[in-house]
């Protein structure tokens, strides 16, 4: 099946579970034409489409709960309980129980594709060579959350908070969101108010462009003032996972975007809450995504992308009965499997886009 088939079916099923904004979509479809970076980060159904195909000595190893649409841009910061800077993965809309190889060749795939976009430098069989390396100290040590206030992640603290994520820009943004318009669903008004600090605050509703898998969603930020100053919530809808399209709706209908949160080693972000079909999360300066673009251009990619490889180790540990059996997988394959694997499956994500881009 070509690519502009699997998206309209893709598209198609996802609008009988939730409600689409057609101008969102065509912005999607323009940004995916844009170059292959972002075109891997609209297509996840796309990827799992093809995955077992391309790879099946990949696809039969252990599973765990994956993030699925993993990305080098999908991290980013947030505040815990105690009010520390956490570093970590930021969004799970695709998690799902997937073999543990499919969240290592996504990133490895993204990392080689954001070479060619120039946001990173580092040769990519040395960026293989660190997301591995940090995975598989993750699995071996147990896990650790990043906390950016602790000595040891200096470097991470100053890449993560530089003039690029300032408080003034931050608000900047928030503050030319447009009006949302037409009727607001009912569950994510319920949503955003039980999120903020008081009942019956009083806040200004507005919609955000922001994201690409999920590019199209309904997303709604409620903006107040608040004991001095400003606040921002967001809540998006959340469903099944791309996965379950592409088995069929032979998969698991089951959203798993809690279970990966409560069962991996992480500090969590308290504001972040499934309400019936809404999530909810706060938004502020440092509790956001963060974009390569974003970081300083002087950094250390090889210690970022370890980083990168054992945060998701992080999420796997979760899977804590399929641990003892991904570690004695992962270190009985030969060391070039991850930058072999990622060859094959960046060739075909190209082939879709310039497939992509001839039709558009």
């Amino acid at each position: 099946m070509k690519i502009r088939k699997s998206t309209e079916k893709y598209e198609l099923w996802l609008s009988e579970r939730t409600d689409l904004i057609r101008a969102d979509l065509e912005l999607k479809h323009r940004l995916m034409a844009k170059d292959p970076f972002l075109f891997l980060r609209g297509t996840f159904y796309r990827w799992m489409q093809i995955w077992a195909d391309i790879l099946p000595d990949l696809s039969e190893v252990p599973e765990v709960l994956a993030v699925g649409d993993l990305h080098v841009d999908n991290y980013g910061t947030w505040r815990d309980v105690e009010g520390r800077l956490i570093w970590g993965i930021n969004d799970f809309d695709e998690s799902y129980p997937l073999p543990y190889t499919n969240d290592l060749v996504r990133l490895a795939v993204s990392a080689k594709l954001a070479g060619q976009t120039k946001t990173l430098s580092i040769k990519f069989e040395a960026a293989c060579d660190a997301i591995l390396a940090g995975y598989v100290k993750g699995l071996t040590t147990g896990g650790e959350p990043f906390v950016l206030e602790e000595e040891k992640h200096g470097w991470l603290q100053h890449a993560v908070t530089g003039e690029l994520r300032s408080p003034a820009r931050f608000w900047t943004k928030m503050n030319a969101l447009a009006p949302a318009r037409g009727n607001v669903p009912k569950g994510a008004i319920r949503a955003l108010g039980r999120s903020l600090p008081e009942p019956d605050l009083q806040y200004k509703l507005t919609h955000r462009i922001s994201g690409l898998g999920s590019l199209g969603r309904e997303r709604f930020v409620a903006i107040a003032n608040w004991d001095g100053g400003k606040i921002a919530h967001e809540t998006k809808p959340v469903t099944s996972s791309a996965c379950l399209w592409a088995s069929g709706d032979k998969g698991y209908s089951h959203i798993f975007y809690e279970d990966i949160l409560e069962n991996s080693v992480r500090a969590r972000d308290p504001s972040v809450k499934v309400r019936g079909r809404w999530i909810v999360r706060r938004l502020a300066p440092y509790c956001t995504r963060i974009e390569l673009s974003m970081l300083p251009k002087q950094r250390d990619e090889t210690h970022l992308l370890e980083a990168m490889g054992f945060e998701t180790a992080n999420l796997h540990l979760g899977s804590w009965t399929a641990i003892k059996a991904v570690r004695r997988d992962v270190t009985r394959r030969k060391s070039n499997w991850l930058s072999s694997a990622a060859e094959k499956m960046c060739d075909c994500v190209m082939e879709d886009w310039r497939e992509w881009r001839r039709r558009g």
